[in-house]
């Protein structure tokens, strides 16, 4: 049986989760989908969608959508609902995850790494996180949980945009590329996006298809402000750009905890030290490493090699092979709360052939 796939859905409080998941859950879109609510909140379904005072935890929807609620544990659910389509019991093709909008998304995606049993029914195919426009500079300023968010994201919707100006929108952008420069964002109207922009994203996958993940690629020439050409430099530190001050025009500087770098090299990685370096960095900084990807240029093999992680996972994957006269090298991101540059960047450089 081919693996299931899996969205996690995060956001902002007031962000349009709510329409978003009712568009999935409700529109004929003709895919039939389980979604799973990590507990019950106000700010979730409405009811009349989930008859929530029902005991049933499982609810089947007129369209052949499935809604669950949790309020223990996720792999338990998870492992359920993958057993009763094995036995023809439920029909879904793909399982939403909606976490609350205070939730850290990591360890809902570790679940699909570190239990065997989920592995092996269940594909994460991307966090999609949701990012109030309006509310966003001060919920990017007070709260940890909403850094997390954006520094976990495949992609990034922005809603609300219509609520704020043109520069006020602009900062916003800037200020999240900053903080995840993998992940790609849309301004959607609500929540309104089509189904085919949140679904088989691919952010998760390691595997050969690289052209899934273009901007992280190329040179960062997709930003519009070519003064930040480089994005190399360490953010927060002495970039003044109006994203990191109020958007009210008070100059208050501050610095987001979540940021990400990119290294790049142009030697060949020794595969053993590099091991030993990245088993050492997850182990010490794990809990603050949100994500991290990279392709490599690996001494020994002709092919690319594609890594990333959540948190203290790591997995690694054989990609396509460097084409003659390529460039070769390498380029990694990292996203995390307060990373020690310097050490990872010296680190890195001695791994190198």
């Amino acid at each position: 049986m081919s693996l299931i796939p899996a969205t996690i859905l995060t956001g902002f409080l007031g962000s349009g989760k709510t329409t978003l998941l009712k568009r999935v859950l409700t529109e004929a879109h003709g895919q039939k989908i389980a979604v799973i609510e990590n507990e019950f909140g106000e700010e979730n379904i409405d009811n009349d969608i989930l008859v929530g005072d029902t005991d049933e935890q499982i609810i089947q929807m007129s369209n052949g959508c499935i809604c669950c609620s949790i309020r223990e544990d996720l792999r338990a659910t998870l492992s359920d609902l993958a057993t009763r389509k094995r036995k023809g019991e439920l029909d879904f093709e793909r399982v939403v995850i909606e976490t609350t909008g205070v939730a850290d998304p990591g360890p809902v995606a570790q679940t699909f790494f570190m239990d065997d049993e989920i592995a092996e029914s269940y594909l994460l195919d991307a966090i999609v996180t949701l990012v109030d426009a309006k509310h966003a500079a001060q919920q990017l300023n007070e709260r940890i949980e909403a850094q997390r968010q954006v520094g976990f994201a495949d992609q990034i919707f922005i809603s609300k945009a219509d609520l704020v100006g043109a520069g006020e929108l602009d900062a916003l952008r800037h200020r999240l590329t900053h903080m995840n420069p993998r992940a790609a964002q849309q301004v959607v109207h609500f929540g309104e996006v089509p189904i085919n922009q949140v679904f088989d994203l691919r952010g998760f996958n390691l595997n050969a298809k690289l052209d899934i993940d273009p901007d992280f690629l190329k040179e960062d020439e997709h930003h519009h402000d070519h003064d930040h050409h480089d994005h190399d430099h360490a953010h927060g530190e002495h970039c003044d750009h109006p994203s990191h001050q109020h958007a009210h025009g008070h100059h208050h500087h501050h610095d987001d905890d979540v940021k990400s770098f990119v290294y790049r090299a142009d030697r060949a990685f020794d595969p053993a030290k590099l091991e030993d370096f990245l088993g050492a960095i997850v182990n010490i900084y794990g809990p603050r490493m949100l994500r991290y990807k990279g392709v490599l240029w690996m001494k020994g093999t002709e092919r690319k090699v594609i890594f990333q992680g959540v948190h203290q996972l790591m997995g690694s994957d054989l990609g396509p092979a460097w084409k003659e006269g390529e460039a070769r090298g390498s380029k990694m991101v990292f996203i995390g709360l307060e990373l020690p540059r310097d050490i990872l960047t010296q680190g890195l450089e001695q791994c190198l052939v």
